[in-house]
């Protein structure tokens, strides 16, 4: 089935439409875009110059997808929005597209973008991530796989978030938080493991405990300094533990330091 465009609508002739793609009234579609096949565009919104939405992509009313950077340093230069297949874009939520440092703002598969969020450029989020309504995430964070954000939270520039993390509604990131656990508090802190998450993707009791004992270095009673306590992870971790792998290297790669405990 061909593309269904509304009358209303605005669509530059060099924009690449996929089969069965929707867009509603009084949405404006920009050159250099590619939209595949089954997206989904709402009344109102704007999906600019450079986005390159996947399969089943929906975009509701009122957002602006691939917008321009908001960074002193963009002088124009040829960037793009990527967004993976599934992904759900709610109202009136800006993304911004990159800039020539990492060329591409890139959002994965099966993602919840919730309303009024913002996502500033040169940003990475893994598949199948949940950024509730009004998260605010500053330039240049990496966000991993199934991370939830919940309401308001705000992301410093530059911040990395691990797998399978969950943060609490209005906090605020400065520092890297490493995969698997729950954050909350301000200073934002651990505050255990992200358990209810972990055990829906199929995380059992044993590889639980493995990873609570990982983390008891860190943040346990006596805890070791970072720079210690991931000697002793590179120690203690057994062959084929691929979750101690996934926290050594996450923490090999933290520039910001990680939150406290």
């Amino acid at each position: 089935m061909s593309a269904r465009i509304h009358p209303s609508a605005v669509v530059h002739a060099d924009a690449r439409l996929g089969e069965d793609v929707v867009i509603g009234p009084f949405a404006v579609i920009e050159e250099n875009v590619s939209l595949a096949d089954g997206c989904r565009i709402g009344p109102h919104a704007v999906i600019h110059s450079g986005a390159r939405l996947a399969r089943g992509v929906e975009v509701h009313q009122g957002a602006s997808v691939a917008c321009l950077p908001q960074d002193l340093k963009f002088q124009g230069e040829e960037s793009v929005l990527e967004v993976g297949e599934r992904t759900v874009i709610r109202e009136f939520t800006t993304l911004s597209r990159g800039t020539s440092e990492a060329g591409a703002t890139r959002i994965g598969a099966g993602c919840l973008i919730m309303a009024y969020v913002h996502l500033a450029h040169d940003c990475q989020v893994g598949d199948g991530c949940i950024l509730v309504n009004g998260v605010q995430v500053a330039g240049h964070v990496k966000i991993g796989q199934r991370v939830t954000l919940g309401g308001l939270v705000a992301v410093h520039q530059f911040v990395r978030i691990g797998d399978h993390v969950f943060v609490g509604g209005g906090m605020e990131i400065v520092k890297d938080i490493p995969p698997f656990i729950l954050a909350n508090g301000k200073p934002l802190k651990f505050t255990g493991l992200n358990l209810v998450g972990l055990q829906r993707r199929g995380f059992d009791s044993e590889r639980l405990k493995r990873i609570r004992g990982h983390y008891r270095l860190f943040f346990g009673k006596g805890s070791l300094n970072t720079s210690q306590a991931l000697v002793a992870l590179r120690e203690r971790a057994e062959p084929g533990d691929e979750d101690a792998q996934l926290i050594i290297r996450f923490l090999e790669e933290a520039e910001r330091g990680i939150i406290g405990g």
